[in-house]
């Protein structure tokens, strides 16, 4: 099968290419995009990093990954002994010009052997203090190539704050073309959230109710079972806003909320997400107070197994005052939308791992039915599951059978698993594809980045000037602390969850 639409020659550099994004996610992705025929002929892998690895070793080193990690199971030796030639890793030291000539060098000797110019995606899978040095050491290479053929992928954290978040994007316009930079969200790939778009602008149906006259609220929740693990240096510095909220939630939040694009360009959809950010109200100091709360675990116990509390955790700092919870009430302020609020929540050691979007719609205006009909009465709710269960499913009111007027709630489900046989690609797959194929629709603008960022700094703002005297406020194996359920319960609502599936208990 070969699927590639013509892509050409390509190489990848990993930096960080003995870490655990690149064991975890973009080897396995890249070795998948091969089976499936999405690879050009003429590519190569180069990955790396400091440790003194030879070819054959790295290579090694990443079958086991692969092994481990691939969606698509064990790799088969036919298949490996195929991929495995365009693998190679280089020794170097990013903060060293002589690394960037190496690695110049060796993009010449690839052309030279394939006769054909090569696109070169430069990933920067390392901590976010080599940013600048590995942007500038790339720039520095390029002076003289065609922009569209050079482009460097960057993760998050963009930024850790608004100003780093400027400086950042300042620096790379100095060396980059937009169209050459991808700030990656790996969310934005995952299969159920590119179904978003197509759901509301592929479906008449759903436009005349996409609107503050007919939705009530919208909830967006990303809960965690697992703890901050190994993480723990990073975690404590960032904590669950910046971590999530900032820019996993707000582009989830910016699909359900932005107005239809007038096409599917990169620049036209990204358009219409950063009118959203632009549109949402911006807190004051006391408004912090009564829209936004925090949380921070405590010991407890998750499936039979006692877990510590995070100031606990591995080198962990004992009186920490980091947010492992957070929930945030937002309003995005334009015609469509006024009035309407939009919670969204996110936290770790939570009683289970999910992702959902519930768009809850306003209740009939007059109620015929008597009141013993309706026992279980509740409004009508579209419930977009990103994980673990990818489903879109319209929650509405229906007679149960008997001879009685009985009602209850019935799902109309889409459900990924029972509706398609080919397994969805991973989000890492469908990001380092579009890299290749110089689409940006999936990944975020600096404009983008800067909106987010200052939307959410008053809130940063507040709680690093105002310590929380409670924390740890919630245990292990709950749905957060009880001021986020007052958070919401204020307005009249309860935070929702899926029923658990018997076939999700181990994902979740």
């Amino acid at each position: 099968m070969n699927n590639n639409h013509n892509i050409k020659p390509t190489v990848f550099v990993i930096f960080g290419g003995t870490g655990d994004l690149n064991a975890r996610k973009l080897s396995p992705a890249l070795y998948n995009l091969f089976l499936d025929g999405w690879l050009p002929e003429q590519f190569a892998i180069i990955g790396t990093g400091r440790t003194k690895l030879t070819d054959a070793e790295f290579r090694t080193i990443l079958l086991a990954d692969l092994n481990e990690f691939s969606r698509s199971g064990k790799a088969k030796k036919e298949a490996w002994d195929k991929f495995s030639p365009h693998i190679y890793y280089q020794v170097s030291d990013v903060k060293m010009p002589a690394a960037y000539e190496e690695f110049s060098q060796r993009l010449s000797a690839f052309e030279q052997e394939w006769n054909a110019p090569a696109n070169v995606i430069y990933y920067l899978a390392v901590a976010p203090e080599f940013f600048p040095i590995i942007a500038t050491g790339i720039a520095q290479r390029h002076t003289k190539d065609d922009p569209t053929r050079v482009r460097i992928v960057i993760e998050k954290p963009f930024g850790h704050d608004l100003e780093s978040a400027r400086a950042l994007n300042k620096l790379l316009a100095q060396s980059f073309q937009e169209c050459q930079i991808y700030r990656i969200d790996h969310y934005l790939g995952k299969e159920t959230v590119q179904n978003i778009m197509a759901f509301r602008f592929a479906n008449a149906i759903m436009e005349p109710l996409w609107n503050r006259n007919s939705i009530e609220h919208v909830q967006i929740s990303v809960t965690e079972q697992l703890g901050v693990g190994d993480r723990t240096g990073y975690y404590d510095g960032s904590g669950a806003l910046r971590d999530m909220i900032q820019n996993h939630l707000l582009q989830l939040l910016c699909l359900v909320a932005m107005e239809p694009p007038v096409n599917f360009t990169s620049d036209e959809v990204r358009n219409r997400k950063v009118d959203v950010l632009r549109a949402m109200r911006r807190f004051t100091p006391e408004e912090v107070r009564e829209s936004a709360v925090r949380g921070q675990y405590g010991a407890g116990w998750i499936e039979g197994k006692e877990v510590p509390g995070y100031r606990e955790e591995k080198d962990a700092n004992p009186a920490s005052n980091t947010e492992t919870f957070a929930a945030v009430k937002f309003f995005v302020d334009n015609w469509r939308w006024q009035g309407v609020p939009f919670y969204v929540r996110t936290g770790k050691r939570m009683h289970r791992s999910a992702s959902i979007i519930s768009i809850q719609f306003k209740d009939v205006p007059h109620v015929i039915f008597p009141p013993e009909t309706g026992e279980s009465w509740q409004q009508n709710r579209l419930v977009i599951s990103i994980q673990p269960e990818m489903s879109i499913r319209l929650q509405v009111q229906a007679k149960r059978p008997g001879l009685d007027m009985m009602l209850n709630t019935v799902d109309m489900v889409f459900d990924y698993h029972g509706t398609y046989a080919a397994e969805a690609p991973e989000a890492y797959e469908t990001l380092l594809l579009d890299a290749m194929l110089g689409d940006q629709t999936l990944f975020m603008r600096g404009d983008q980045v800067e909106e987010a960022w200052d939307l959410v700094m008053p809130i940063l703002n507040s709680w690093q000037g105002r310590p929380s005297l409670n924390f740890p406020n919630y245990s292990a194996d709950s749905w957060g602390p009880e001021v986020a359920e007052a958070l919401i319960a204020r307005d009249g609502f309860h935070w929702f969850t899926l029923p658990l599936k018997s076939n999700d208990k181990k994902k979740a």
